[in-house]
């Protein structure tokens, strides 16, 4: 009998202090399942990543119980903010189809076809870094030619090969940089058999006044740039897909994905959404019109009906 009591007291204490052990997990647990899980979203440092970003932002602050962060990181380039993502030290971040392609997985060949371009990205991305592509915004941010609305008219510019037959009476501007690139200069004419009448070289900020002073006829540009609109030019259609697309969605850390399946479904809303106008104009209402990109975003969410 009294071997008997001891084990029972033996077992009863056992137990206890596994239920004890049990019950305090739980309470743990239960505790930790009330706090709201915290996703860092960043960008890239110029105006389109920040409107970008504060849609995506916002988009998760009003459709899920997360807690977004906005983390700005000192230089934001791809090559600051790919090993980043990679570090678990932000979450997700707008990027660019035809970078990813050229300077994250180095390949030197262009695939022309935007949708396989973006599907091979896709593919490489989840299999080398475990990072996954949602779906594209539905803009491409690419390089483009653009010129006067009144030297269109005149002479019925719609496409780069419109262009090509009245080259020899056209003064084209561009920055150093692109005579220097594969997507640049020498390649452009090769494909499209400019003979423009004169090349000038000049800085960035330089390449507006000087196609508005007539200093040049036509210009390189990226394709959503805000000063397009201010200064009414138009933007002419690469017929030959020359320049690689620059297609542009979230990229996001698969980790997150599976631990909130909700912010795939949240983001995945804005698929198609964004135009290459209406990036144009948000992007011109922050540059020009000096609004800030969230109040740009919240608008923006609002007229798609997403708030």
């Amino acid at each position: 009998m009294k071997r008997f009591f001891v084990v029972g007291l033996f077992v009863v204490l056992l137990l206890g202090e596994g239920f004890g052990f049990t019950q305090g997990w739980c309470i743990r647990s239960l505790a930790e399942a009330e706090e709201p899980g915290k996703i860092v979203v960043s960008n890239k440092p110029f105006t389109e990543s920040y409107i970008l970003a504060e849609i995506m932002a916002e988009l998760l602050r009003r459709h899920t119980k997360l807690s977004v962060e906005r983390r700005i990181i000192e230089g934001g380039t791809t090559s600051i903010l790919h090993p980043a993502l990679l570090a678990g030290e932000i979450d997700l971040y707008p990027e660019y189809t035809g970078t990813a392609w050229q300077e994250v997985l180095k390949h030197r060949e262009i695939i022309r076809d935007p949708l396989e371009l973006y599907e091979a990205v896709k593919r490489e991305y989840e299999e080398r870094f475990g990072l996954v592509w949602l779906p594209l915004f539905g803009f491409n941010n690419t390089f483009t030619l653009a010129v006067r609305r009144a030297s269109a008219e005149r002479d019925g510019l719609r496409t780069f090969s419109d262009l090509a037959r009245v080259s020899e009476r056209y003064v084209f501007g561009a920055e150093p940089d692109f005579f220097e690139r594969q997507d640049g200069y020498e390649n452009l004419v090769r494909t499209y058999g400019f003979r423009f009448k004169a090349t000038r070289q000049m800085a960035i900020a330089l390449k507006y006044p000087a196609i508005v002073s007539h200093e040049v006829d036509v210009i390189n540009a990226f394709s959503t740039d805000g000063l397009l609109r201010k200064f009414d030019l138009v933007v002419l259609e690469d017929d030959r897909q020359f320049f690689p697309s620059y297609f542009c969605a979230p990229v996001v850390r698969k980790e997150v994905l599976d631990r909130y399946p909700e912010v795939g479904r949240v983001l995945g809303l804005l698929e198609g959404k964004i135009s290459d106008a209406e990036m144009t104009e948000m992007n011109y209402l922050v540059d020009e019109e000096r609004r800030d990109p969230k109040d740009v975003a919240r608008e923006f969410l609002a007229r798609e009906g997403l708030l």
